[in-house]
């Protein structure tokens, strides 16, 4: 069965997917959300404007491709070291590298860093609620069960970044809180 022009065109951007929702992110994050535009995004892409809106509608829906597959993502490494046969603690301090260190490099050290993640939840509050419930889950399972304890260790994880830190710092932090809320530890 032959493929449309359109079908080879998609399956193309798809492959390039990585590259190019990297290069987005890039452009948000170093000219904001409001400055950026799909030119923008297109020329740091290598990628024709119209062969991005192939893919995506909008900027926003752009914004919303880098967020959502990014998450999915990080939770599906994170469901994954959960059914390792390693020590609670080493999954716990695994699973906070694979959803929050790993989200955090992503972003940190640009000049809208602060920005992208709370542009993110407001933007896409339906996702974030999503994400948000099945980080509380994750780290439920890991700490004893207690959904109140899990819920405060996404608070505090959340908090950690504030001060917009380097990766080093925030693993010390992270590191630290670990040591404190491990039921091994």
């Amino acid at each position: 069965m032959r493929r449309s022009r359109r079908q080879a065109v998609l399956a193309c951007l798809e492959r390039a997917r990585g590259f190019r929702l990297d290069a987005a992110l890039q452009c948000f994050l170093q000219f904001g959300y409001a400055k950026t535009s799909m030119d923008d995004v297109a020329e740091r892409a290598n990628l024709s404007r119209p062969l991005i809106y192939l893919k995506f509608k909008s900027k926003q829906d752009l914004v919303r491709g880098i967020y959502v597959d990014f998450m999915k993502s990080a939770l599906e490494q994170a469901e994954s070291i959960l059914r390792s046969n390693i020590p609670t603690k080493a999954k716990l301090a695994e699973v906070v590298e694979a959803i929050n260190v790993r989200a955090w490099e992503k972003v940190v050290g640009q000049p809208m860093t602060k920005d992208f993640y709370p542009l993110c939840e407001r933007q896409f509050p339906e996702e974030s609620e999503r994400f948000e419930r099945q980080r509380v889950k994750i780290y439920q399972q890991l700490l004893g069960g207690d959904k109140a304890l899990a819920e405060t260790f996404v608070l505090a994880i959340d908090g950690f970044c504030a001060d917009t830190p380097s990766v080093k710092t925030l693993r010390a932090r992270i590191g630290i809180m670990i040591d404190r809320f491990s039921p091994n530890g």
